[in-house]
């Protein structure tokens, strides 16, 4: 049956989501553990995108003739805390594998114990691209788009500009680092001349916004490459802009434009940044995206966030493995993500690549806005990861051999 069709049937139901009730023996059980409370923005909008998409795998009969049902944990955004629960779910709870994370030093954790442990993990949402390509490991695969091609997005845009002089600002941890890495590596190869006279290290969720925007301002950039997203990005936007930092500066942001991190900026929005997102708002009648925002704003009395599409590609990513793999031990499961392909989702064929066991999924890009007092993208697009990755044979330099 057809993504659309699947979801005007899913449209039908309570409007309260309620997963499907199942016992051990007669349910396919998966471990999501995640920052319930700690990123509550971004992970309750997922929990629900894995909710709605669970109604509707399992009005269809669920996977191998069972029911998928979810185990949620909260790990408070702990490395230690997420692997302790990854065992107790996968020992105690008969989860047949693990799934989640938002942070990327969690996401490496649950990544490294899955190998040495035997099982698989999926990791929705952690963009660290060190999870697919230096720490690879064939237990691992990832769902979100890498931070590598969201940086090259960018890159592209920036390379187009005057601007030569670069200051970067990015948490202090494994995500921060690769995308700052990635963007000046992008962005050297299109524009060579470029410099980058500031790089900023803030802690995460601990930043001196107006520390660093001083430091910025000293080195003078022409233009300033943003990774900050939560409570940092609003503070930095705030000491920013009272102090004049992005005036007469392009800014491009990674994440900015998802609604997890923009609707909280108000009518501070820094209007002009070319950032990544998710339009939500956007979306013309009758398309897939469109569907899909109409079934969950039915379902949950909500508007979407990326989050909410991260949790329902990440639902039909595990069913769509299970089914293909036709069994649900770690072999089989490995088996069925790899190469493994989903027609029909509201962006479109989604598939996991044999090289590198990243998903195919892209990234919207557009410029900030003000709407009625809120923040928008406009002149947005969304572009798939071809163009924008590595080259197979660096790809397989950087994992390690198996």
């Amino acid at each position: 049956m057809t993504f659309i069709r699947r979801t005007v049937l899913a449209m039908g139901a309570a409007a309260l989501l309620t997963p499907v009730a199942a016992s051990a023996q007669d349910s396919i059980k998966i471990g999501e553990i995640n920052h319930y409370k700690r990123m509550a923005a971004f992970a309750e909008p997922y929990k629900l995108g894995i909710e709605l998409a669970l109604e509707e795998i399992n009005a269809e009969g669920g996977v191998l003739g069972k029911p998928l049902e979810f185990v949620f944990r909260d790990d408070q955004g702990d490395p230690a805390e997420a692997i302790k629960i990854a065992e107790e779910l996968m020992t105690r709870e008969g989860t047949v594998m693990i799934t989640g994370s938002i942070l990327s030093n969690v996401g490496l954790a649950l990544s490294s114990h899955a190998a040495e442990k035997g099982y698989l993990y999926l990791a929705a949402e952690p963009l660290a691209d060190s999870l697919v390509w230096a720490s690879g490991n064939p237990n691992t695969f990832r769902l979100r788009a890498s931070t590598w091609i969201q940086a090259a997005m960018l890159a592209e845009e920036a390379a187009k500009t005057d601007a030569v002089k670069y200051a970067t600002i990015a948490p202090n941890y494994a995500y921060g680092q690769d995308a700052v890495a990635a963007f000046k590596e992008n962005l050297t190869r299109l524009k060579p001349e470029v410099e980058f006279v500031a790089e900023q290290w803030p802690a995460l969720f601990n930043i001196d916004a107006g520390a660093e925007a001083q430091a910025i301002e000293r080195a003078k950039p022409d233009a300033i490459f943003n990774v900050t997203f939560g409570t940092d990005l609003a503070k930095f936007v705030r000491e920013g802009g009272d102090r004049g930092l992005f005036d007469g500066r392009q800014v491009y942001g990674l994440l900015t434009g998802e609604p997890e991190y923009l609707d909280p900026l108000g009518d501070e929005v820094p209007e002009g940044w070319f950032v990544t997102g998710y339009p939500w708002y956007g979306f013309d009648e009758g398309t897939p995206e469109k569907v899909f925002v109409d079934a969950y704003m039915e379902a949950t009395g909500e508007t979407p966030k990326i989050g909410s599409l991260v949790g329902y590609l990440t639902a039909y990513s595990i069913a769509g493995a299970i089914e293909k793999a036709g069994a649900t031990d770690t072999a089989s499961l490995i088996a069925g993500f790899e190469g493994l392909e989903i027609p029909d989702t509201p962006i479109g064929t989604l598939a996991y690549r044999e090289i590198d066991n990243q998903s195919t999924m892209g990234a919207y890009v557009g410029t900030l806005a003000l709407e009625d007092g809120k923040g928008v993208m406009v002149d947005w697009t969304y572009k798939g990861p071809d163009g924008y990755m590595p080259t197979d044979e660096e790809i397989k330099a950087m994992r390690p051999a198996e």
